[in-house]
Formats: C-alpha cells, sequence, structure tokens
C-alpha cells in the first residue's frame, strides 16, 4: 500500500515500513490518496462558507424578524416579499440567478461571494421566521413586566424577551446550521472548490465517481454527527439554564 505523501511527514518510519508491505483493494488506494484533499476542501472553503454565511445570514434573519415585528407597514411587506420569495424558490435556482444570471445586467460575481451571498440571502429568509416565532413564542406578560420596570422596548426586547426566545430558537437554528454544512455541496455548481467539488475534479481524472463520491458523503455525514453532537450539548445547557432561572425566581 502506498501512503499520501501527507502521511510520510505524520508517521513515524517503523509504521510506514510495515504499511508499505500491505496489499490492499485498489479502492482503499483511491480512497487514502483522495482523503487530505477532499478535507482540504472542506477545512478551507465548505468550513468557513458555512460559518460566514450562517453569520451573516442570522445577522440578516434578526433584522428582518424585527421589521415583521415592529417595523412600519412599507418595510413589512418588503421584507414579506423577500422572505415568500426566497422560501418559495429552490436554492439551486437562486444560486444560478445570482452567478449566472446577474452578469446579463453587468453584475459579474466570482463563485465564492456568489455562493456567500446565496447562502445568505436563504438563511436570512428562513432563520428569519425561527426568530420572530421564538420572540412571539414570549407572553405579553413578560413585556408587561419590563415595561412596569420603566424599561423601553428595545431594553424590554435585550433583556427580558431575547434571553428566554434564545432558548426557544436554538433547536430550529441548529438544525438549520447542519442542513447550511450540507447545502453547501451546492456551491460546486459555482465551480466552488468545496468538499463536492473537489470529488468531481478527482471522479474525473480516476474514473471512479462511485467511491469519490462515497467518500465525500463520509465527510459530510462526520461534519454533521459532529455538529449534531454539539447541538445536543448546547440544548442541554440552555435546558439547564433554564431550570436554574426558574428555580431562582
Amino acid at each position: 500500500m502506498t501512503l499520501p505523501a501527507w502521511l510520510h511527514n505524520v508517521l513515524p518510519d517503523w509504521i510506514l515500513s510495515q504499511v508499505d508491505t500491505l496489499a490492499v483493494p485498489a479502492w482503499v488506494q483511491l480512497m487514502a490518496d483522495s482523503f487530505w484533499p477532499l478535507l482540504h476542501a472542506g477545512l478551507v472553503f465548505t468550513v468557513p462558507l458555512t460559518l460566514m454565511s450562517f453569520a451573516l445570514g442570522l445577522a440578516l434573519a434578526f433584522v428582518v424578524a424585527l421589521i415583521r415585528l415592529f417595523g412600519p407597514a412599507p418595510l413589512v411587506a418588503l421584507v414579506r416579499f423577500y422572505v415568500w420569495l426566497i422560501r418559495g424558490t429552490p436554492l439551486l435556482v437562486q444560486l444560478f440567478v445570482i452567478f449566472y444570471g446577474l452578469p446579463s445586467v453587468g453584475v459579474v460575481l466570482d463563485p465564492l461571494p456568489a455562493a456567500l451571498i446565496g447562502f445568505t440571502l436563504n438563511v436570512g429568509a428562513y432563520n428569519s421566521e425561527v426568530i420572530r416565532g421564538a420572540i412571539e413564542s414570549i407572553s405579553k406578560g413578560q413585556w408587561e413586566a419590563a415595561y412596569s420596570l420603566s424599561m423601553t422596548r428595545g431594553q424590554a426586547l435585550r433583556r427580558t424577551v431575547l434571553p428566554q426566545a434564545a432558548r426557544v430558537a436554538v433547536p430550529p437554528l441548529s438544525n438549520s446550521f447542519i442542513a447550511l454544512v450540507k447545502d453547501t455541496s451546492l456551491a460546486a455548481v459555482l465551480t466552488v472548490p468545496e468538499i463536492f467539488q473537489a470529488a468531481q475534479r478527482i471522479a474525473a481524472v480516476t474514473y471512479e465517481p462511485l467511491i469519490l463520491y462515497t467518500e465525500a458523503a463520509l465527510i459530510y455525514l462526520v461534519f454533521s454527527s459532529v455538529l449534531s453532537a454539539a447541538q445536543v450539548r448546547l440544548e442541554r445547557r440552555f435546558g439547564q439554564h433554564a431550570v436554574f432561572s426558574e428555580k431562582n425566581r
């Protein structure tokens, strides 16, 4: 078995000498050779694209949710149209419009910024409904209690309502983040060299699409599983905080 070059810099010589004598199937060798290129694509493109898109999308979602709840009628109508448009069309179509459609009106974007804009708009639309629903789930009594302490609406929102709404919003927001990790594979159609696009390039050379796409799927599965475990811990932590707060009232 021939180990990838990057492993030769990690493993000691005695292990390398033993591995060199092993006879392994060709598909195992191919998966070993392609593992680092796929993982590198994930660490350099998939992870940063996911983090930036979710952070920007969450900020956009928060603004949209506040406008839906407290904004003037014209702005409410505008953001409702935005949410309706994004939620009613496929993400893939949105990416095509941004990257391949906008150049026809003179707006030319590189693949990575186009993907970032597309994912941000999508995250913002879907999660604005999550945040709006979480805020609306807090009873009016909480608002009235804050107003009785001479708080403004902004202070009541920041100090009383949002901390409680966060506990409601964490599970669906976490699910949205995990879904976004998998959705970034759509950036391959814009030639962003993330995990799936890297698998496509290697498959085109080796003529082994089943092996490469399976390996890419396994990497996505590992990423999603790690995030799911983190989500469970985060939800437990928020749950414990909620119980502690109730006991100290």
